[in-house]
């Protein structure tokens, strides 16, 4: 899926749950801070993923639904990434920064920043919690 038909499937809550992945939220999270810049593109993000969830049936609980936590680090990382390391030239397409970019591609890379027990915590579900192991980079 070409990078405009992938946005438009997402704001329209068209993606297929089976589609949903983290190479996808990635794939969404560059496009929106490229074409928008970094405030702009967290609360796109927000409102994208918490509609998306909600279109799926996803219950929102303390465990399970949107994280504000994961939503901002992630952005943050990649807002990062794109700034440093993909200026010469820019990925043209989303699927070419995520194969430029192995480290964004493990959902896993929070862990250098956040202990479970930080990210488990119910205030980083509904809020954005800072890091407890490394700081992130600055946005």
């Amino acid at each position: 899926m070409n990078d405009d038909d992938l946005l438009a499937a997402f704001e329209s809550c068209d993606l297929p749950k089976s589609h949903i992945d983290h190479r996808v939220h990635v794939r969404i999270a560059f496009l929106y801070l490229r074409r928008l810049g970094y405030d702009d593109a967290v609360d796109a993000l927000r409102t994208g993923f918490k509609k998306t969830l909600a279109a799926l049936g996803v219950p929102d609980t303390p465990t399970s639904g949107y994280n504000e936590t994961t939503t901002v680090a992630f952005a943050r990382i990649i807002h990062a990434v794109m700034q440093v390391h993909d200026t010469s030239p820019p990925a043209p397409t989303s699927d070419d920064f995520c194969d430029r970019h192995p480290e964004v591609m493990t959902a896993q890379i929070l862990r250098l920043y956040y202990s479970p027990a930080r990210r488990a915590d119910v205030a980083a579900k509904t809020t954005f919690v800072e890091p407890d192991l490394a700081p992130l980079p600055s946005a």
